[in-house]
């Protein structure tokens, strides 16, 4: 079906019904809403409630973010995969009468990790204190002791190493100093001297560096020290009960789950009341619909509510979107088009062309049948074991395509595994087990493979040059669907087996016939490329010009389907080398062993490897050659109002699915 043809919708309703319809047209998810236009309509303005509705959505993510970190979700492989929750309509509604209890919760969780981060950062700040009270811990007076009435007393540092004797000959007779703790690069001090000398004294110890103890505390340095250590115990009982509050909010992690979707959704509808037009009692609705989806979309709201529906041909100027639509063979590379660009209103989809030359490319690249077999047997047991998402299904269908093309080339090349199975048969069995490819090994014989990309480039060139035939033939220019294929095809063609004598033996017969094809081509092709030219001399160098870009840009293009050979032998030497290493022992329980452990390892990289390069070597011979071919491009894909959560869906199904 490629691109499906788009109806315009026009609703009118009453304003009491807006909401409930939104809300359907959201659940039925193929309607696209376009901005209101008309002057005469008034908008509203939902700044305000999608404010509101935005930062409950952030307390509420906040909060399944917390629970992650301190009770991780515990996922088997079926959750993993097995999509979203469905909820049916009822269910959902009654969840949604809970948002009330279930922002409770996110605050509860939120104030509980406040609880810990204020928490742990008074801990560190405790543990600052009681390591820097530490080298003070033999100081047995209390750390603001100043001295008596008759004394006075000084505790500080020295920043270098001091001995107490070598002090106090620096300072006033009578003074004492006892060592607390001392260092190379520091000796802290407790001072005491007479009353009558305190300012000499002090004089003295600034001029030598003295810095007195920052602490104000009426306690000794231990004291302080134990109450750090009892308020750090405090303060750790305090994050363990705060972390296990959190976790006890483990069984509502669904609930927050169901609270972040049924915001987005609040979100998503009062934008889409923001698109519609409204007068004092009436609102106008108007987008985008698809045509095979507008009668039954139409009827089921009639049915519903009291509103008149208008569907119309959209105008030659209007930006329509797009929707792709395939058949199951070509609709799981719809993301891969979609990757390059969405077609515009001139273009075809390129999808169901490109389909079959996607698999086979990507299945020559790859040319293992023991990885075929693994891709296809993975992706059938995901598929049917697993209630997966669409987009995840139409993924996996592609690689389980790509996985059978794959199998048949390496049967073809006879590829299992690369050598595994002449390597088993020669090293335990004793036994020379001749080739099991099916047609030829491509090492043995590079040269045919090469010509053989080489021949299936033209294909899959031509298939391009044919579909820019069949758009020029459909917009009524037939003359020019003519000269603008028919010249290259000729010159390809002609050009074909000239160029393969370079690399293999071509009957004369072809190469006669090919020479003849090339000048007819070259001719049709000089004397018709240029004709939109009014002048005899631009309508000559016009048709040069063509004839140039024509036989480079073609020759390029070829040249670069030579990427099938190398990446195919890329895989098969890779796993052969594998093997190799696999039978290095000479022990055979031992090479057994090792072969065993080399083969999981070994092939199961190559194939991540190889499985890489294949599908990004086959989406550069669909978007660089083919595409360039006829495609333009530049479409805007369609984009309807629909339920765009996360965690749920409704069981209740999309018009579309």
């Amino acid at each position: 079906m490629a691109k499906l043809k788009m109806k315009k919708i026009e609703l009118i309703a009453p304003l009491t019904e807006s909401k409930k319809i939104i809300e359907l047209l959201q659940r039925r998810g193929v309607v696209e809403l376009c901005r209101n236009t008309d002057e005469e309509l008034e908008q509203t303005n939902v700044n305000a409630v999608n404010g509101e509705f935005g930062k409950f959505r952030s307390t509420v993510l906040q909060a399944l973010d917390i629970l992650d970190t301190y009770a991780p979700e515990k996922q088997g492989i079926n959750e993993m995969f097995g999509g979203r929750t469905e909820v049916d309509k009822h269910d959902f509604g009654s969840k949604a009468m809970e948002l009330e209890k279930i922002m409770n919760t996110a605050n509860d969780i939120i104030r509980c990790r406040k609880t810990i981060a204020d928490s742990q950062a008074e801990k560190a700040q405790l543990e600052v204190r009681a390591d820097t009270l530490r080298p003070w811990r033999e100081l047995d007076v209390p750390m603001n002791f100043k001295g008596t009435s008759t004394t006075a007393a000084f505790i500080g540092s020295l920043p270098f190493a001091v001995e107490p004797d070598e002090l106090e000959e620096q300072l006033p007779e009578g003074t004492s100093a006892e060592v607390v703790s001392a260092s190379k690069e520091q000796t802290d001090l407790f001072i005491l001297c007479a009353d009558n000398v305190r300012d000499e004294a002090e004089e003295q110890l600034r001029k030598m560096g003295f810095i007195p103890i920052s602490e104000s505390d009426s306690r000794t340095p231990d004291e302080a020290i134990r109450d750090c250590a009892d308020k750090m115990n405090e303060l750790e009982e305090r994050v363990e009960a705060a972390e296990e509050a959190i976790r006890s909010h483990e069984e509502e992690r669904k609930s927050l789950k169901f609270a972040v979707d049924y915001l987005s959704m609040r979100q998503e509808k009062y934008d889409a009341l923001a698109d519609l037009g409204f007068t004092g009692s009436t609102f106008v609705l108007t987008g985008y619909v698809p045509e095979k989806y507008s009668e039954r979309l139409k009827l089921e709201i009639e049915a519903k509510h009291p509103v008149s529906i208008t569907l119309t041909d959209p105008a030659d100027d209007e930006d329509v979107p797009v929707l792709l639509e395939n058949n199951r063979f070509s609709s799981p590379v719809e993301e891969i088009t979609k990757m390059y660009a969405m077609p515009s209103k001139s273009d075809i989809d390129p999808t169901p062309v490109m389909a079959f030359f996607y698999y086979l490319f990507f299945g020559m690249m790859l040319s293992d049948a023991g990885y075929g077999l693994v891709m296809v047997i993975g992706t059938m047991i995901a598929l049917k074991k697993f209630k997966l998402e669409t987009s995840m299904r139409k993924t996996l269908i592609m690689f389980r395509n790509c996985g059978v093309s794959t199998t048949i080339w390496g049967a073809l090349f006879g590829s299992w595994f690369g050598d595994i199975i002449q390597v088993v048969g020669r090293e335990f069995f004793n036994k020379e087990i001749g080739s099991t490819a099916l047609w030829f090994e491509p090492l043995d014989n590079p040269v045919k493979l090469l010509l053989f990309s080489f021949g299936l480039g033209i294909i899959h060139l031509f298939a391009g040059v044919a579909v820019s035939f069949h758009m020029a033939w459909k917009d009524g220019r037939k003359l020019d669907a003519f000269l603008d294929t028919i010249p290259v095809y000729l010159t390809v063609l002609g050009i074909a087996p000239i160029g393969a004598s370079l690399l293999t033996d071509v009957p004369p017969i072809l190469k006669t016939i090919g020479t003849y094809v090339l000048i007819a081509g070259v001719v049709l092709l000089v004397l018709t490329a240029g004709r939109s030219s009014k002048s005899i001399f631009g309508k000559f160098f016009g048709g040069l010009y063509a004839l140039y870009n024509t036989a480079t840009g073609y020759l390029s293009d070829i040249l670069s389907y030579s990427r099938l050979l190398a990446l195919g032998l890329a895989t098969g030497s890779i796993a052969g080398v594998i093997n190799l290493m696999g039978t290095m022992p000479q022990n055979k329980i031992l090479k057994l062993i090792v072969l065993v452990l080399v083969f999981i390892v070994g092939h199961t990289a190559n194939l991540a490897i190889n499985l890489l390069g294949a599908y990004v070597h086959t989406d550069r011979l669909q978007f660089v050659e083919m595409f360039s071919k006829f495609y333009s491009g530049g479409g805007r894909e369609f984009s309807p109002l629909t339920v765009n959560t996360k965690y749920i869906k409704f069981k209740e199904e999309n018009l579309n699915d």
